[in-house]
Parts: C-alpha cells; sequence; structure tokens
C-alpha cells in the first residue's frame, strides 16, 4: 500500500475510533439530561463508526508496525447541546473535507480497497449531519428528538431512521445485515 494512503487510513481509523468511544460518552450525557432518544442516537451512530474504523483497519491489516496515528477528534464534555454540536461539526468535517481529500489520494494511488472503505464511510456521515442536526434543533427547543428506529449496516455504517432497506443503498448488503437501535 502506498505510504500517503495508508496515513490517511490510520487517521481515519483514529478520528473513527474516538468518535466511536466519545459518542458513548456523550449518550450517557444525554441521558442524564433526560434526552433518551438523543442517547440512543449517539449510541447508534457510536456503532456505524466502529463499522468505519473496522473497515478501515481491515484494509491496514497487512500494514504491521508500531504507527502514531493523528486524528482531527475532539475532546470535552458539554451540555447534550454542546455534543450534538461538535458532532455535527466532526461530521461536516469528515463529508466536505476529510474523505474527500483521502478518497482522492486513494483513487490516485489506485488503493482500490481504502477507496471503498473511505466511500462507505461518507456516505453514512453524511446521514448523521442530518439526523444530529434534527436532534440539536429537538434539544434547542427544549425537547428531546422524536425518532424512530435507527439502523446501522453492519458492513458500511449506512445508517437510517425508521425502516430498514432490502438493499443497503451503499454497499448492496441484505436487509438482515442492519442492526436495530430502538
Amino acid at each position: 500500500m502506498h505510504s500517503m494512503t495508508a496515513e490517511n487510513l490510520r487517521s481515519a481509523y483514529g478520528g473513527e475510533s474516538m468518535a466511536h468511544m466519545r459518542y458513548l460518552i456523550w449518550a450517557d450525557k444525554a441521558d442524564q439530561d433526560g434526552f433518551p432518544n438523543v442517547a440512543r442516537l449517539f449510541r447508534a451512530i457510536a456503532f456505524a463508526e466502529q463499522v468505519h474504523a473496522t473497515n478501515h483497519f481491515n484494509v491496514l491489516r497487512d500494514v504491521a508496525g508500531p504507527f502514531s496515528v493523528t486524528a482531527g477528534g475532539g475532546f470535552g464534555l458539554g451540555s447534550t447541546s454542546q455534543n450534538l454540536q461538535g458532532a455535527i461539526d466532526g461530521e461536516r468535517f469528515e463529508v466536505e473535507e476529510m474523505y474527500p481529500a483521502y478518497v482522492a489520494v486513494a483513487e490516485a494511488q489506485s488503493e482500490k480497497a481504502a477507496q471503498r472503505s473511505m466511500s462507505w464511510a461518507v456516505e453514512a456521515e453524511k446521514q448523521h449531519v442530518i439526523l444530529y442536526t434534527q436532534a440539536k434543533q429537538a434539544v434547542d427547543a427544549g425537547h428531546d428528538v422524536t425518532l424512530g428506529v435507527v439502523y446501522i449496516c453492519e458492513l458500511c455504517g449506512h445508517t437510517v431512521e425508521g425502516e430498514a432497506p432490502d438493499k443497503c443503498p451503499v454497499c448492496n448488503a441484505a436487509k438482515k445485515h442492519y442492526r436495530a437501535f430502538a
């Protein structure tokens, strides 16, 4: 694997891993603040971030050795509204800046597996921005978000609220590969 693509994958792995843990912590805070649906959303998306990190790791599985991993993940525990804003900002960065640049490098270096892993992730992150924005609007209005079942594709992290599709629109996985967060 080309070193630039590998470095980008390691960075994405680190960022997705940190988002996974950060969202679990923020889910507990949302529960404490009386927003159980926001907490469930954080937990569902935390699972999607775990799927992304796992996919990135698997692409890198043959690139062994000690590496320093730099990721742009943030820290801090604020109110549920502040935590949602942090999530929105992080997801937007991935959608608008990080993943487009990383995918372009993977394409230029003909790293198909890396390109696929990162392209799958960015498609899910687009939905995360929408869901977190809806949740923040509800919290800022003083109530929990109205939220149906959240489904996460266990293969690519595709995220959908309401009903899982028969086939994942990102990776074509069958409906049985969606995990429900009810």
